[in-house]
């Protein structure tokens, strides 16, 4: 795909892009300052739902990347603006640390679920309960539907099957990264292929100012 000065942004995923947990991946922090003097617009997306994007915003910063807050969209943030523009009354199957990023939301007499990875709150009753309401996934798919309008725009990513498919389907421009979940022979598993693979971040950022800007 020819995107050769066209090329107005880049969404980066976070978790196994440029970092697995608390260990950044080597040389992505200093690539990360190399793309950021292009005039490209870097936006960070990622799908953990575990926790709160003030603490994954303060793990990035303390393991050396200069990110603000407000560049990074989690799924947990798209699934608040569904709840706040249906006026719901989810019930919050979300562990303590990710409760934050519904602030002030109604959750008496629920009529919808927002579920997240929260095996502390998967027991009998509270599943029973959810079964019989609305569901909301805070999936990928509820940020990616908003970042269909970034045309023009790369994301990078390291699971090919559910995001790199997906963002390439939804118009943008697929960049697989071989870390994090990435295994052998990933980029043969959709079709049509990543337009882009490399090895790390680092070689995908040197790629995009050499080539892209």
């Amino acid at each position: 795909m020819a995107v050769q000065g066209c090329l107005r942004g880049v969404l980066i995923d976070l978790s196994g892009t440029i970092h697995i947990e608390n260990c950044a991946i080597c040389g992505a922090a200093d690539a990360l300052k190399r793309l950021r003097k292009t005039c490209l617009k870097i936006r960070f997306v990622t799908n953990t739902t575990k926790e709160s994007k003030r603490i994954l915003w303060e793990r990035l910063t303390n393991l050396g990347f200069s990110i603000e807050q407000d560049e990074i969209f989690t799924s947990l943030t798209a699934a608040h603006e569904v709840v706040c523009r249906k006026n719901l009354r989810p019930q919050l199957l979300l562990e303590d640390e990710a409760l934050e990023d519904f602030p002030d939301t109604n959750t008496k007499n629920p009529n919808a679920v927002v579920v997240g990875l929260a095996p502390s709150k998967f027991n009998f009753n509270t599943l029973n309960d959810a079964f019989s309401l609305l569901k909301i996934s805070t999936s990928w798919e509820l940020w990616l539907k908003r970042m269909q309008c970034m045309k023009e725009s790369l994301y990078m990513h390291e699971d090919v099957r559910d995001d790199i498919d997906g963002s390439q389907r939804a118009g943008l421009v697929g960049m697989l990264v071989k870390t994090g979940k990435y295994r052998e022979g990933d980029e043969l598993k959709i079709s049509p292929s990543p337009n882009y693979v490399f090895e790390n971040f680092p070689a995908a950022v040197d790629f995009i100012i050499n080539h892209l800007t």
